[in-house]
C-alpha cells in the first residue's frame, strides 16, 4: 500500500462517537488501535467513507457495551479521534424527556449543557505530569455556548430533510449515572426549564473545545424521564426498545450531517480558534 493510500485508510476528517449501528454496514472500514497519553480509547476507531468525507467512528461505551457512563475514558477518545485528523465531532446519545411534549422519537439538537456529574476528567489543562513528562499548563477555554453553531445546522436541516422535525435548542443536563434519575431530580431537572436529561453529553463537549474540535450533539428522546410520566420509572429495557426502533433513521440524519458539514480547512466557528492566544505547555497531536 502506498503512503497516499495508508493515509487514505488510516485519517478522518469527522467524528461519529456512537453505537456500531453506525459503522457496521459500511462495505469498507479499516479498523485502528491508537495510543493516547491519557490511556486507552473506548475501543478501536473505525474509519470509513460516508458521502465521500473519511469518517472516524468510535463506540462510546466500547463495541460490547462494557463500559458504564461514569468509566468511559472520555479524554482518550477526544484526543484518539483528533490523532488521526477529526476536525469536527458529532455526538449523538440516547436522553430522556423532561417535558411532556419530548416524547419517545423526539430529536433535540441541544444548544446549552448542564454539568452535574460527579468524578470525570474533563480537562486536559490542568497542570497534572502527563507519562512523557510533559506538563500541561492550566488553560481556561470559553464554553458558554458549548455546541458548534455550524454542527448544529447541519443537523437540523440533515433531520428536516428526512422529514424528522427535530427540536431546535434547548438544554442537555448529564448526570453521572450509571443509575436513571429518581422523581424527585427529574423534577428538579424540568423545573430548571432544561429539556433532556443523559449520561454522556459530558464532558465530550467541552473536551473537544480543549482540542479546537466542534462538536454537535444530537439527543434521541427515549422515554419520558421519571418526573415526567407517572408509571413505573424509566427502565432500560424500555430505552434499548426506542432507540433500536430509531437507529435507522438517526444514521440517516447523522451521515448526512457529515455531508453537508464543511471541509475542515472551511471551518468559520470559533471552536477551532478557541485556544488562541494560550500557553498550553504541551503538543496537541
Amino acid at each position: 500500500m502506498s503512503d497516499a493510500e495508508t493515509g487514505m485508510k488510516t485519517g478522518a476528517e469527522i467524528g461519529v462517537i456512537g453505537g456500531s449501528g453506525f459503522y457496521s454496514f459500511l462495505d469498507d472500514v479499516t479498523e485502528v488501535t491508537v495510543d493516547t497519553p491519557y490511556g486507552p480509547p473506548s475501543d478501536s476507531l473505525f474509519l470509513g467513507q460516508v458521502a465521500g468525507r473519511r469518517v472516524a467512528f468510535l463506540p462510546r461505551h466500547g463495541r460490547g457495551h462494557h463500559l458504564a457512563p461514569h468509566r468511559i475514558n472520555y479524554r482518550a477518545n477526544l484526543w484518539a479521534l483528533r490523532s488521526v485528523g477529526v476536525r469536527q465531532v458529532l455526538g449523538p446519545c440516547a436522553v430522556g424527556g423532561l417535558r411532556p411534549e419530548y416524547g419517545p422519537g423526539t430529536l433535540l439538537v441541544p444548544d446549552q449543557l448542564v454539568d452535574r456529574t460527579k468524578s470525570r476528567d474533563q480537562s486536559y489543562f490542568d497542570g497534572e505530569p502527563l507519562p512523557d513528562g510533559s506538563v500541561p499548563n492550566i488553560v481556561h477555554v470559553a464554553f458558554a455556548d458549548p455546541y458548534c453553531p455550524t454542527g448544529r445546522r447541519a443537523a437540523l436541516a440533515a433531520a428536516r430533510g428526512r422529514d424528522w422535525e427535530p427540536v431546535d435548542g434547548g438544554t442537555l443536563v448529564v448526570i453521572e449515572g450509571p443509575r436513571f434519575s429518581t422523581r424527585a431530580e427529574s423534577r428538579w431537572h424540568a423545573a430548571q426549564g432544561w429539556s433532556v436529561v443523559g449520561m454522556t453529553g459530558h464532558p465530550e463537549a467541552v473536551l473537544a473545545r480543549e482540542l479546537g474540535l466542534c462538536y454537535t450533539s444530537l439527543t434521541l428522546v427515549t422515554d419520558l424521564d421519571a418526573g415526567t410520566e407517572s408509571g413505573d420509572g424509566v427502565s432500560h429495557a424500555e430505552v434499548l426498545k426506542v432507540f433500536g426502533a430509531n437507529v435507522g433513521r438517526l444514521r440517516e440524519v447523522l451521515f448526512d450531517a457529515v455531508a453537508a458539514l464543511p471541509g475542515s480547512a472551511f471551518r468559520d466557528c470559533a471552536c477551532g480558534s478557541a485556544l488562541e492566544g494560550w500557553d498550553l505547555g504541551i503538543e496537541l497531536p
